[in-house]
């Protein structure tokens, strides 16, 4: 996830005012602006007299950028190419990239799958912003979902449930990846769906118990109980698109489960999952095609989306050694 700043030169107190509420993670103007930029927003605010702009013209240029990045945080000029970019990230994990479009933005943030550290949006680029941030920001690499076969739906007693409120507004499709193991995760669904007895929460994800996986941006994984106020998840749509939310509110209750088995086949073999879910009407995983299913009339042979992986983590990060969770 790149960082976005806003290059406000020639200053402009309206297009500064849209960058910040667009969600820039910094702007660059004048000094002379620096103050008054200062109180319209808490953002960090950057001098352009401080954070030179290197165009990279030559091979020597390469080396100018890291002797200045050592210094400061400085700026690739517009015109910069793919593979001087590349030999820079792999010096440098601090290299900021002036995009003139969108289509620049995009590609800088995608350069050895990784990106650039900061894509610093010029005026020009002024009218992509939101799409900028949208793509670079919010959005992150898809997840690969897998169609698997509800096997086993069985009552599983009282037991921990968290809910996970974000402060945003979900849609039809979208939900959390949840489950027992972190090689075998459920797209539970986010509350978008009305009924009779109870209004929509599309801010929610009634996501599972306590002791469940979820993922999170970048590869990395925490227990549902982990989560907390301001805690960062990550957001997975039924084609495996993925955006990063905040959480606002978490609510742990008791309530009665359900244990949702599932199987995938796969060309190495079956493989198989479980997830703990409240037994409630409003919780649903995710069919093919991004239709909300209640675990209620779950039955085995329907149809949902999961995610399969390799199993090992340790704090949430990958690991390789060998581990088996039933």
């Amino acid at each position: 996830m790149a960082q976005i700043l806003y290059k406000a030169i020639p200053y402009s107190k309206e297009d500064v005012t849209l960058a910040l509420e667009s969600g820039v993670d910094a702007v660059i103007v004048p000094a002379e602006a620096t103050e008054i930029v200062s109180g319209l927003s808490r953002c960090r605010v950057l001098a352009a007299e401080e954070v030179p702009s290197i165009a990279l013209t030559q091979k020597e240029d390469e080396q100018t950028y890291l002797d200045a990045a050592k210094k400061g945080l400085c700026t690739l000029a517009p015109g910069w190419e793919i593979i001087p970019v590349e030999n820079l990230l792999a010096q440098s994990d601090q290299v900021y990239a002036e995009v003139r479009n969108l289509k620049e933005a995009e590609l800088a943030a995608g350069i050895l799958e990784r990106g650039v550290t900061g894509v610093v949006v010029l005026p020009e680029a002024l009218a992509d912003l939101k799409a900028i941030v949208a793509n670079c920001k919010i959005c992150l690499e898809n997840e690969v979902l897998s169609e698997a076969e509800v096997t086993s739906v069985e009552q599983a007693g009282l037991g921990h449930r968290v809910c996970c409120d974000t402060i945003s507004l979900l849609h039809r499709g979208q939900g959390m990846l949840v489950g027992n193991s972190s090689d075998f995760t459920f797209l539970v669904h986010a509350e978008t769906e009305h009924n009779e007895y109870v209004a929509a929460r599309p801010f929610r994800i009634n996501a599972g118990a306590v002791h469940a996986y979820t993922r999170l941006p970048h590869d990395k994984t925490c227990y549902l109980e982990e989560l907390k106020s301001g805690s960062e998840v990550q957001i997975v749509d039924q084609d495996g698109k993925t955006m990063i939310t905040t959480v606002g509110r978490v609510k742990i209750e008791v309530r009665p489960m359900l244990l949702v088995r599932a199987r995938v086949k796969t060309p190495e073999g079956d493989r198989e999952g479980a997830v703990f879910l409240q037994n409630a009407e409003t919780i649903r995983l995710t069919a093919p095609g991004g239709k909300p299913v209640s675990v209620v009339t779950l039955k085995p042979g329907d149809r949902i989306l999961c995610r399969i992986d390799e199993a090992g983590r340790h704090f949430g990060m990958r690991i390789r050694e060998e581990i088996a969770e039933v």
